[in-house]
């Protein structure tokens, strides 16, 4: 698992969804044409990635263990007295989870491949960014089981979040590993899990943000492979 603060290997993002590779062994399966499946995994992704970071905050349980890490090693045991208070934190830290990997994914999402080992990072048109966007969205809706108010309130915290992201900018990602980390999940999650404590929580929330990251990066390079592996029969 990498360190927070180490810049990870950026995932294809959806850019390399919508381009049809024009050599005859990208012909798609049973004769289609390679942009019919192009468009077909543009169709699936989104939804597949949102899949994978809701199953995979689930299953990796990086909440629990952040609080329960953070509970051993600064002996908060109070915050895990009472059954209902600790479920209701369990519940709101989640959803700042998910607004985490869900920022991170839809950051990915926006930047094509590297046409060449060391040429520049390139942006994919806001019509297409603005497309996985609403149906990555709807499918974590869909799979959340929201209200039309719960989602909207989920997209309001989405985009406070990229606007406090955009602000911070790279600078996010060079700090010194003593540092907390700047970004909204950590300035959150601190304050909703001890606030008395609030340069401490931000440290271990630092530490929680790093595998949120990591686990959406995962589920993102993870989608991506599976839309393209009917290509390979």
């Amino acid at each position: 698992m990498r360190r927070f603060g180490e810049s990870p290997a950026m995932p294809a993002g959806l850019f390399l969804l919508l381009q049809a590779r024009k050599d005859g062994n990208e012909a798609c399966y049973h004769g289609a044409s390679s942009m019919v499946l192009a468009k077909k995994m543009a169709a699936d992704v989104p939804a597949e990635v949102a899949s994978r970071i809701a199953a995979a905050l689930q299953q990796e349980r990086v909440v629990p263990r952040f609080v329960d890490s953070y509970v051993v090693e600064h002996g908060r045991y109070a915050l895990q007295v009472h059954a209902a208070l600790y479920r209701d934190l369990l519940a709101l830290l989640q959803r700042e989870a998910l607004l985490a990997a869900t920022a991170r994914a839809l950051e990915i999402s926006i930047v094509a491949p590297e046409s060449a080992k060391r040429s520049k990072p390139r942006l994919i048109s806001r019509k297409d960014a603005a497309i996985f966007r609403k149906k990555y969205l709807s499918a974590l809706t869909r799979l959340q089981k929201w209200t039309a108010g719960d989602a909207l309130d989920f997209q309001n915290d989405l985009q406070m979040y990229e606007e406090l992201l955009m602000r911070v900018g790279a600078a996010r990602r060079q700090r010194k590993p003593f540092e907390a980390a700047n970004h909204p999940f950590v300035d959150r999650c601190a304050f909703l899990l001890d606030s008395s404590f609030l340069e401490k929580a931000r440290l271990a929330a630092s530490r929680a943000l790093a595998d949120v990251d990591e686990l959406a990066e995962h589920a993102f390079a993870a989608a991506l492979q599976a839309a393209k592996t009917p290509a390979a029969h």
